[in-house]
């Protein structure tokens, strides 16, 4: 082993969703060694600070709620909305893994159930699953984290950031890892790039993100899109570097997010000028936020009553919310009026439902929103199995990715996302990543 500090079968480079997954996955090989290296837990991850919905076509969770879904008309959802023909592949074999891996997580003890009500645009029927009581991802990440703490042959090691790849002959041979002030090389037999994207990098958010303008940052600081620099002298690909997961749901001046279902529940959106500008409930989050950037201001008040409060109160993000102030309640309509600084029959007017929609009564709430960036949706091209392509679409020896670091499933265009799809990728891909590995020690 010379030239060596240690060695390992697998590494794996982030301790997100990703990461903890491929490594629970590939753990069940006992023959396997396995080293997790997280650049810092005490930022969090993108998983931990997300609804920690899961989406899936075909669960039981779905079948016992009466709900008729499969692995296949959830990939022909995604696509419809990503445009993405392309990469039908991948995001077939991600639907396929879905169900599979929701159920293994309930299966190991973790309270899941399928949000019936958690309506999403592009979402022929509901398919996001939640763990009772709605506590998010900090919850799911701490759960999987106590699972991989189980396992004998895996070493999570936290405060250790991997800084580049170690390639020998041409092939990646392993990673190179600071700690504790330290370098150290660590050899591997496979490498799995499991870290958060780039959209905590000013300098790439820049290169490829600057028609996003100045959105407000909703993701973790260290999602810096290392792994990118690393891969690129191998001759992998990147692809959609312009796409993002964005939100238009963030509240001005307080960073928070109202719920997504808001608009599913007769919440409308009036901007600066005194205009209803979009049908709210034909956009998703990410698509919303392209709308309210071309607002004047870049913002909107959104309205709702107490009938869409009740039924979304409960979500993780209302709670966050309303611990923070960041909604304000309104007895009448006159106090809407005011905010909006349109006169009361002007307002009567705004709020007057479209087609098919129910109209807002008294008393009602109010959240002046504006557009973010919670994630980037570019990254590497990979195969089905999770292997780093090259140029000629050759599998690159030993190293997989998934998560933030491989190319996500909006298509080109932020338009693209469909909410889950994050978690889609992190976990879908982890568990096709690990299942491979533990087969081939």
């Amino acid at each position: 082993m010379s030239g060596w500090d240690s060695e390992v079968d697998v590494a794996v480079v982030g301790g997100g969703a990703c990461g903890v997954m491929s490594a629970l996955r590939a753990a069940r090989n006992p023959d396997l060694v396995i080293a997790v290296f997280e650049k810092s837990t005490r930022e969090g991850c993108n998983a931990a600070i997300s609804s920690g919905s899961l989406a899936a076509g075909g669960t039981r969770f779905q079948a016992a709620a009466g709900i008729e879904d499969s692995p296949q008309r959830h990939a022909e959802d995604i696509i419809a909305a990503s445009g993405d023909e392309e990469w039908r592949p991948v995001v077939e074999a991600l639907c396929a893994a879905a169900p599979e891996f929701v159920e293994w997580i309930a299966d190991t003890g973790y309270p899941m159930e399928i949000g019936t009500d958690m309506p999403r645009a592009g979402m022929s029927v509901p398919r996001l699953h939640t763990d009772v009581g709605r506590l998010g991802g900090v919850r799911l990440m701490r759960h999987l984290r106590t699972l991989l703490d189980a396992c004998d042959n895996v070493a999570f090691v936290d405060e250790a950031p991997v800084v580049d790849l170690v390639v020998e002959d041409g092939e990646v041979a392993g990673v190179v890892v600071q700690q504790n002030g330290t370098t150290q090389r660590v050899r591997a037999n496979a490498v799995v790039l499991a870290s958060d994207g780039f959209a905590g990098s000013p300098a790439l958010v820049k290169e490829h993100l600057s028609h996003l303008g100045a959105p407000f940052y909703g993701g973790v600081s260290t999602a810096t899109g290392d792994a990118l620099a690393w891969v690129l002298p191998l001759g992998a690909r990147l692809r959609n570097m312009g796409a993002g997961l964005r939100s238009g749901l963030v509240v001005v001046d307080h960073g928070t997010r109202v719920s997504p279902a808001l608009p599913f529940n007769g919440a409308v959106l009036v901007n600066l000028d005194g205009e209803r500008f979009v049908e709210e409930d034909t956009k998703g989050y990410s698509s919303m936020a392209g709308v309210l950037q071309r607002q004047p201001g870049e913002r909107a008040a959104m309205i709702w009553d107490a009938t869409a409060m009740e039924a979304t109160r409960e979500s993780e993000m209302m709670r966050e919310c309303l611990a923070a102030g960041a909604i304000r309640d309104r007895a009448a309509l006159a106090d809407v009026a005011a905010d909006l600084g349109r006169t009361v029959e002007e307002t009567e007017r705004l709020l007057a439902p479209l087609p098919g929609r129910r109209a807002l009564t008294a008393p009602y709430h109010l959240a002046w929103v504006t557009h973010g960036l919670l994630a980037t949706q570019g990254g590497l091209v990979i195969d089905p199995s999770g292997r780093v392509l090259d140029a000629s679409g050759t599998p690159i020896p030993r190293l997989f990715a998934g998560g933030g670091t491989a190319c996500g499933l909006a298509g080109a265009h932020s338009d693209g996302y469909m909410s889950g799809n994050g978690l889609l990728s992190a976990f879908g891909m982890a568990w096709i990543i690990g299942n491979a590995l533990s087969r081939t020690a």
